[in-house]
């Protein structure tokens, strides 16, 4: 059964942050998203209003979206030593271990933070893969398809 046969379809990934202009700044960078109409930081001066409350990062080539929602506070999960889980990461892909490498420079400094380094995986794993940690402490993966 498709989206199209069963009525309904993942439209984004909802991430909360307690600085929903930097988080999102940090995905529309990351991996090359556009603002939604509307949602784009305001002229030098001016006051963010969209970025106090929820901004939507589109890819403009009709992939999946992902939206920021401002949050007063946030319990930043400790994974993988800590007690508060992970609950929710987010899963991107790259073509090769260089492109691996590339993109390591890259997450590193738009702020994220590296958690686990697996680019030479264990024999029970499918591919090379590091785990990093946003800005706002969410987890996520990239690995080499």
């Amino acid at each position: 059964m498709t989206d199209r046969e069963n009525g309904i379809r993942l439209v984004q990934t909802v991430l909360d942050s307690t600085d929903a202009r930097a988080l999102a700044e940090f995905y529309r960078a990351l991996l090359g998203l556009v603002y939604r109409d509307g949602d784009e930081p305001p002229p030098a001066g001016r006051a963010d209003e969209r970025g106090r409350d929820w901004l939507v990062l589109r890819d403009p080539h009709g992939g999946p979206q992902i939206a920021v929602q401002q949050v007063a506070e946030l319990c930043a999960p400790t994974w993988p030593d800590g007690t508060v889980p992970q609950q929710l990461h987010l899963d991107l892909a790259v073509p090769s271990l260089q492109e691996l490498r590339n993109q390591h420079a890259r997450v590193l400094a738009l702020g994220g933070t590296l958690l686990a380094d697996r680019e030479q995986p264990d024999p029970d794993d499918d591919e090379p893969f590091r785990v990093y940690r946003d800005p706002d402490g969410h987890p996520f993966c990239i690995f080499v398809e």
